[in-house]
Parts: structure tokens; C-alpha cells; sequence
């Protein structure tokens, strides 16, 4: 039986532009956490108050709707304070939580691996540490449910040094992880992999489009967070060329900062990508802002640099003789199309021209054996044998790192 939630917003100067949207999208969490929203209340002031956020007055009416619908449980569209959460709760009599703790519950529900169980265990406890006083007793006396997954009421229990020590051990078996990661990335590397990263707001139809390129078979659902652990797979581009395609946990507004600094590693992952496919939902309300949100986070994550590729998915649901376009280059898809996952495809290996290197190689006839090497760490677009001279003739794109451009220029 999902849990009744009574949700809560405060407009202020600071966040009026996108007020609406992050409260829509606070909906969407709840029910993405399974719990029902009851109840929405929105309140205008210049600032949040220091102490409710709300004011007094509103906080009465808060509790009189609790009342009311029987709630369960209260969501603050804001983070709140370990104060203010406390006194909330105590004003209120029942559970209090911010979107921040729905965030990190969302993605306890979603972990699958051992990593990204690991990596939220460790998100929540250092969003709990400060937060620790008589969250025991709340949790007791007024049961589990949303915002109480993962680490949980055990773990609330325990002592500060205690959590400490099993942060610090969580850091630790993270870093091997990391380790094993940083590993796989340098093989890659090594034998020329080129790399390209899916990326963009939650729930666009990052893992539709991972699914349709390859043969990943990964989760995917109308839900916001449906992906959590990265995964990469290998996909042939052009004639043959070997590149890995990785899928990554969807952006969204006030991205908590616990999970930016617990996903590192993850992140890492799609900071080493040689392309980036920005995937947008050009059927959301609130696309300018989701665009805004991804190019914002992708900046404060150093990985601004990055060749980006936006492409727009969902195009089936809007009309697209009106659809403006604000982000470019760009592609326009339908992900469920076949149609549409060649067009995609096209538009990778045009985007891909632009930012590598053309070449012109000749392999005699006895060194034709590299030609599969060739085919695999580049895009190429004619092979042609010259009888005159017994050799082959190639002709193509290379990344700018590619040995065979170095083997080029040597040549010359």
C-alpha cells in the first residue's frame, strides 16, 4: 500500500523561474518513490523562512491538511536544515523529509549493482550524519516508507563514531572499485577504443537508445532514475568501427550534492568519453530548463570540453514542423524507430568526420593483415587494390589520436 504524501513548495525570487517545473517534477518523484500525493501546497514570499521555510501560519495549515488526508508523510520541494527539519517534524507530528532524502531513496530503490548500492549507502549516511537527533526515535514510534530506505533505522540508531567508521569503510571498498574502473578504462584506451558517453536528463531515453544500437538489454521504463549503474557496451559504426557506447544516471535539478561526491567513479566514467550524446526529451514542458540543467551540471563536472552531440528523442510526440530546436549540431529521433536508430547512427558518423582526421594509407600487399585493425579504430569509407603496385589503398576518418595517423604523417 503506497504511503499518502502531502507535498510542499515555497516560491521565491531566487527560484521562480523554474518553481513550477521543480514542482511537477517533485510529483513525479513521489510517485517514482511509490508513495500518492494527497495534497500540494505552494506558498510566495521573498525568502524561505530560517526556521519552518514556511512561516507559522502556513505551517498550521500544513498540519491542518495532514490532518485532513491522513497523510503519512510530508516532502519539502527545498533541503532543510538538520534544525529545521526537527522542528518541522515535532510541529507536525508525523514524518518530514526534503527532496534531497526522496532523491537518495529513489536511488536505494534503483541500485542494482554492488557499486551503486554502495555509492548511495554512502550519499545517505553522509546526508544523515548531521541529521541524527531523535531520528531514531521518529522512525520507531512512526514506521518505514519512503525515505527510509538503505541504510535505514539500524543504522540511525547508531553512534556518530560508528557511522564515521562505516563511512570511511565504504570510501575505502569504493576507491578499489574505482581502481578496477580506472583499469578497464586504460585497456580501452590502450588498444584505441573510442569512446562515446549517453548522457541527459532523467528519464530522456538514454537506455531506449543503448537498447536500440545495441544488444544490451537494459532496464528501461517511463520513470525518472529507470538507469543507475553505468553500463557500457561495444557497438560497429561505419563500415566496422569498434567504439563503446555508455549509458549513465539521468541529470535533474539540484542534483544533491552527496550523490555528485558519492558517484565519482561513475562520473569518472563519463569523463573519459571521447564524444558525448546529449539526449533530450523534445516532448518535455520544461525542456529549455532540462536542457539548461544538463549543460550546467556537465560544466561544474569539468567535462564541459567534451564534444557533444545533442539528440532530440521523443520527436513522435510533438509536431515537428513547430519544433525549434535550441542546442546544435543536433539529430532529431523517434528511439522506438528503426528508422529513426540509423538516422541517429548517420548523424554520429557525420558528427564523427568533423572532429577526426582524414587519411590516405597504402599497405602492401604482405602488411594487408593490418587492414582488420584499420576497419576496427577508424571510419573507414573506401578500400580500393592497385594491381600496378600489389598494395591496398585506404582512405578514411581517424580520431587525432589514432597510431595510424601518426603512422601517416610518419610515412610522409
Amino acid at each position: 500500500m503506497s504511503e499518502r504524501v502531502v507535498i510542499v513548495g515555497v516560491e521565491t525570487q531566487e527560484n521562480y523561474r523554474y518553481f513550477e517545473a521543480s514542482m511537477s517534477e517533485l510529483v513525479l518523484l513521489t510517485e517514482t518513490a511509490q508513495g500518492e500525493v494527497v495534497a500540494s501546497l505552494i506558498q510566495k514570499r521573498p525568502a524561505v523562512d530560517r526556521q519552518t521555510l514556511v512561516g507559522k501560519g502556513k505551517l498550521q495549515e500544513i498540519a491542518d491538511v495532514v490532518d485532513r488526508e491522513e497523510a503519512d508523510l510530508v516532502v519539502f520541494n527545498h533541503e532543510l536544515s538538520p534544525r529545521q527539519g526537527s522542528y518541522i517534524q515535532e510541529q507536525l507530528d508525523v514524518r518530514v523529509i526534503d527532496r534531497v532524502q526522496l532523491i537518495l531513496d529513489i536511488f536505494a530503490l534503483r541500485a542494482r549493482s554492488k557499486e551503486g548500492q554502495l555509492q548511495v549507502e554512502l550519499a545517505q549516511l553522509n546526508y544523515l550524519l548531521p541529521r541524527l537527533t531523535g531520528q531514531g526515535a521518529a522512525m520507531s514510534r512512526l514506521g518505514g516508507g519512503i525515505g527510509t530506505r538503505g541504510p535505514g533505522e539500524t543504522k540511525l540508531e547508531m553512534d556518530r563514531r560508528h557511522i564515521r567508521d562505516k563511512i570511511t569503510a565504504i570510501k575505502r571498498e569504493l576507491k578499489d572499485v574505482s581502481a578496477h574502473r580506472e583499469r578497464n578504462r586504460q585497456k580501452r584506451k590502450n588498444a584505441n577504443v573510442f569512446q562515446i558517453g549517453l548522457i541527459g536528463y532523467t528519464n530522456a531515453g538514454k537506455s531506449t537508445i543503448l537498447n536500440g544500437l545495441t544488444t544490451a538489454d537494459t532496464y528501461e521504463k517511463n520513470e525518472l532514475f529507470a538507469t543507475l549503474d553505468p553500463l557500457t557496451k561495444q557497438w560497429t559504426i561505419g563500415e566496422a568501427m569498434a567504439v563503446t557506447l555508455t549509458d549513465t544516471v539521468g541529470f535533474i535539478q539540484d542534483l544533491p550534492t552527496q550523490l555528485i561526491e558519492a558517484f565519482q567513479s561513475t562520473l569518472e566514467e563519463s569523463r573519459n568519453m571521447d564524444v558525448l550524446l546529449h539526449v533530450v526529451d523534445a516532448s518535455a514542458k520544461q525542456r529549455h530548463l532540462q536542457e539548461e540543467t544538463v549543460m550546467s551540471l556537465l560544466n561544474e563536472l569539468g567535462m564541459s570540453e567534451i564534444p557533444v552531440l545533442t539528440v532530440y528523442n521523443k520527436m513522435d510526440c510533438v509536431d515537428a514542423d513547430q519544433f525549434m530546436p535550441t542546442l546544435f549540431p543536433n539529430v532529431q529521433i523517434s528511439a522506438k524507430s528503426e528508422a529513426s536508430l540509423e538516422q541517429l547512427e548517420e548523424a554520429i558518423v557525420t558528427f564523427l568526420k568533423k572532429l577526426f582526421v582524414p587519411y590516405h594509407i597504402e599497405l602492401p600487399a604482405e602488411k594487408s593483415y593490418q587492414a582488420q585493425s584499420l576497419k576496427q579504430t577508424t571510419l573507414l569509407m573506401s578500400e580500393e587494390y592497385n594491381e600496378d603496385e600489389n598494395s591496398y589503398d585506404y582512405r578514411g576518418f581517424a580520431p587525432q589520436t589514432s597510431p595510424w595517423i601518426r603512422k601517416e604523417a610518419s610515412e610522409k
